[in-house]
């Protein structure tokens, strides 16, 4: 049915669809008993242990897809193990000029350069806190978040690290880990933070206040896939020396390999962006593997880039991941993405 309903939805601006259907499910009364219903899918042998915290299942939604925590309840009931939001930056900002989301049919990818367009670390911290006190009064299982953060983009490098430190002791006492993300390519300069010296004063920074707390938060790093071998190593180095707890492999690729003809046309016109779902699925399982191999699967991972079925997914959790998340996978395959990994994967086990 979705396939019928995609072709429909195709037909419009790929932003403002999102929102559409997004806020479909958000204000539809008892929406959400009935998507449990169809969509959750549960099984003992998808429960994960990892950073000290529970997962019901190894699939989670990538930041971006929900930047401003508005539609937790509704993701919940689709059956996701976490939900990462964001990328959240200090102050609200509007992001780069419409139209910024972009289709390429043909690979089933997309194009993207909102610029991390939310609403600003106070308001999101608001809704999170909301959000937390519902979970606490309800029978179901927790929904595990991750806090991406990020600076504005008018914050010079030289003055990043204070922009991460903000969203981490805004958000620090309504998320459950916390994701630095440096790897987007769609804030000016912002990959540069991606170097050793640059992210150990980030991370110094945070580890420092991170000590002090009592309820401590698991600290991880999103990576481009992009990287050299050299910048990899580097990553891997720099996670022991600063006791990270997990990496995110990988944000989109400024890269257009493995583009059909079509796409590489359309993408021509379409210019600048991060490019995710399919052509990416190769490269970014090869990061996974690079860094389970070079850090002895002492650090968990958490494989983003091409996810569309269970076997997508279980081809990252074989190269070394511990978790998977879809986001272009779910604008593809619709909102039973979830159940269909989970049921494959638990097929598997």
């Amino acid at each position: 049915m979705y396939k019928w309903l995609r072709e429909l939805l195709f037909l419009f601006d790929a932003e403002a669809v999102h929102y559409f259907a997004m806020n479909s499910l958000h204000y539809t009364p008892f929406s959400t008993g009935v998507l449990q219903s169809l969509f959750r899918y549960e099984h003992p042998s998808l429960q994960r242990e990892l950073f000290g915290l529970h997962f019901k299942n190894p699939v989670g939604l990538g930041a971006g897809f929900d930047k401003n925590a508005l539609y937790l309840r509704e993701l919940s009931a689709l059956g996701f193990g976490f939900v990462e939001v964001g990328t959240v930056t200090p102050k609200a900002q509007p992001g780069n000029d419409k139209p910024r989301l972009f289709r390429l049919p043909e690979d089933k990818a997309l194009i993207n350069r909102m610029g991390f367009n939310n609403d600003g670390a106070e308001a999101v911290k608001k809704r999170l806190t909301a959000w937390k006190n519902r979970q606490l009064s309800s029978v179901n299982r927790q929904l595990i978040i991750g806090g991406n953060i990020g600076k504005n983009k008018v914050t010079p490098n030289e003055d990043a690290w204070k922009d991460y430190v903000q969203c981490f002791t805004a958000l620090h006492n309504c998320v459950d880990y916390f994701v630095v993300n440096v790897s987007s390519p769609n804030t000016p300069g912002l990959r540069a933070l991606q170097e050793k010296d640059a992210l150990r004063k980030i991370f110094s920074e945070l580890q420092n206040i991170n000590r002090g707390l009592t309820a401590k938060k698991p600290l991880l790093l999103k990576i481009a896939p992009d990287l050299t071998d050299e910048q990899l190593d580097d990553i891997v180095s720099l996670s022991f020396e600063m006791q990270l707890d997990g990496l995110v492999a990988t944000n989109t690729t400024i890269s257009r390999e493995n583009l059909s003809e079509q796409s590489k046309l359309k993408s021509v016109k379409i210019g600048a962006g991060g490019l995710s779902g399919k052509p990416l699925a190769e490269k970014s399982t090869a990061v996974v593997k690079f860094l389970a191999t070079h850090t002895g699967g002492r650090i968990p991972i958490i494989a983003s880039g091409g996810i569309f079925t269970g076997k997508d997914a279980a081809e990252k959790l074989a190269a070394g991941a511990s978790l998977v998340q879809v986001w272009t996978g779910f604008i593809y395959e619709g909102p039973a993405i979830v159940s269909k990994i989970c049921g494959q994967l638990a097929q598997h086990n």
